[in-house]
């Protein structure tokens, strides 16, 4: 059928407000949280119900139109960037929670919903969703299914992968099914660890059944301030050895400090070269237990300065400080890259300070804040776009810290995925024998490769590096790029 034949298909399920095609409309769905690339789609529509998102998709297929499904736009690797001539169905709309038993300590919802609105359902029943990542205020449910997201606390309670019990989703050619259940043990194939991580790559999830899981009976949280680095690498390995399992263990390096001080006045010491935060949390006499023994760990690695939080404001404060370390650090700077690297915690501060010559080498700043538990580093590598070839050696640093975290016997991404941006390196871990067989699966799901359509691997055009041509759209006069 033609374009024109499309664009009707989408008018019959949506009215005119919930169609956007007007490039005014358009421009807030050009990028993601990885700003440095853009690219507009020919359409953005606003599904309401399931099964507008349902029709969407099966039109899709039928004019072999490509989609994209965004939550709040909060990806840091392009994830949910538009496809070029695509168009993008914009879940936030499905955003109800459909049943929530605290008995079974199960909730299904929609995957509009934002992260942080399941716990705060769950809260009146003494349950949490545990799954933290940083923009959990505002990222949702389907976006951290599509990326796996870790956060925090995945040191000890695990990645999205490890809460999710069953999902509905929709096919790229427009079937609906459904995987998992609501129960913990299964005795089939895994087909919900298949879908999520996949990066949209499969379809779209609907709905999902997670785990809920009593809120812990007690919080202990310290942060420790050292004089390096490496003195605070140190005291992470040390933890671990001694047995301990923190709820989370997170280090920010100074710059990431300065930000966010300035940013949320969370209480911490500007002089520090690494601040370490440890979570300890569970029924009370253990974490009393372990309290003991970690103050003993901390003490002996020898930090300068030692704040414990006495009270659940002082720990509330001490974590919005870490999680608005990314956005404070645009007070330093107007532009920067968010890596996510991983590698493996005995060989951090080899890493840090390797990050810190290429630093030197490329002649940027970098801000260091990260998961210190299982290494997936956050480098912020910061730049000013508007100074010519600035970018490309904010690319080209990041390029080296990627090689290193895979010369370390780390990994290219630890949860903020592959997307457009990580897709060049996906050689550089995998050989061709796996992405081959990597696309045979994706070709499974989605001969038509309609879905996030030039994401994830290396072949093909990247979907917002290139604009040249003219849209068949606009050569019909239906839309305008103007």
């Amino acid at each position: 059928m033609s374009s024109e034949g499309f664009l009707t298909a989408l008018r019959r399920i949506f009215p005119a407000e919930r169609l956007l095609m007007q490039p005014a409309a358009l421009a807030a769905y050009e990028s993601d949280a990885l700003t440095a690339f853009r690219e507009r789609p020919i359409a953005v529509v606003l599904p309401e119900t399931q099964q507008e998102v349902i029709e969407t998709v099966r039109a899709c297929y039928e004019h072999e139109v490509p989609f994209v499904a965004r939550g709040s736009g909060t990806s840091l690797s392009g994830g949910a960037l538009p496809v070029k001539e695509g168009i993008v169905i914009a879940m936030n709309r499905l955003n109800r929670i459909l049943k929530l038993d605290p008995h079974q300590r199960i909730a299904t919802v929609e995957t509009g919903v934002v992260n942080l609105d399941i716990t705060k359902a769950a809260a009146p029943y003494g349950l949490i969703f545990a799954p933290d990542p940083s923009s959990q205020p505002i990222c949702t449910l389907g976006g951290n299914i599509a990326f796996n997201s870790g956060g925090a606390h995945c040191l000890k309670y695990g990645m999205t992968a490890n809460h999710i019990l069953g999902l509905k989703v929709v096919l790229p050619d427009g079937e609906v099914s459904c995987l998992g259940s609501e129960s913990l043990e299964s005795v089939d194939a895994d087909t919900v660890g298949f879908f999520v991580g996949c990066e949209g790559l499969f379809g779209i999830a609907l709905e999902a059944t997670v785990r809920l899981l009593p809120k812990p009976e007690t919080y202990r949280t310290l942060l420790a301030a050292y004089r390096s680095m490496e003195a605070a690498g140190d005291a992470v390995s040390s933890i671990i050895a001694s047995g301990i399992l923190p709820g989370a263990l997170e280090i920010m390096d100074n710059l990431s400090i300065q930000a966010a001080e300035a940013a949320v006045k969370a209480g911490y010491p500007l002089d520090a070269a690494a601040l370490l935060i440890v979570e300890l949390e569970g029924e009370r006499s253990q974490v009393d237990a372990e309290w003991e023994r970690l103050q003993q760990i901390i003490e002996a690695s020898c930090p300068y300065l030692v704040k414990v939080a006495r009270n659940e404001e002082e720990r509330l404060k001490i974590w919005k400080g870490r999680k608005s370390a990314f956005s404070a650090v645009g007070r330093l700077s107007s532009d920067y890259i968010v890596q996510d690297g991983v590698v493996p915690r005995r060989r951090l501060g080899e890493a840090l300070a390797r990050i810190e010559q290429l630093s030197v080498k490329w002649g940027l700043r970098v801000a260091n804040v990260f998961h210190a538990g299982d290494g997936n580093l956050h480098p912020l590598i910061m730049f000013d776009a508007r100074q010519p070839g600035a970018l490309e050696r904010a690319e080209g640093l990041a390029s080296e810290i990627i090689d290193l975290c895979i010369q370390l016997g780390g990994s290219i991404t630890g949860e903020h995925g592959v997307g457009m941006e990580k897709r060049a390196y996906m050689p550089r871990q995998f050989n061709q024998v796996d992405l081959e067989a990597m696309q045979r699966v994706r070709r499974a799901v989605d001969p038509r490769e309609i879905a996030n359509r030039g994401k994830l691997f290396p072949s093909g055009e990247a979907p917002a590096l290139h604009h040249a041509g003219v849209h068949p759209l606009e050569r019909a006069g239906v839309i305008s790029r103007e």
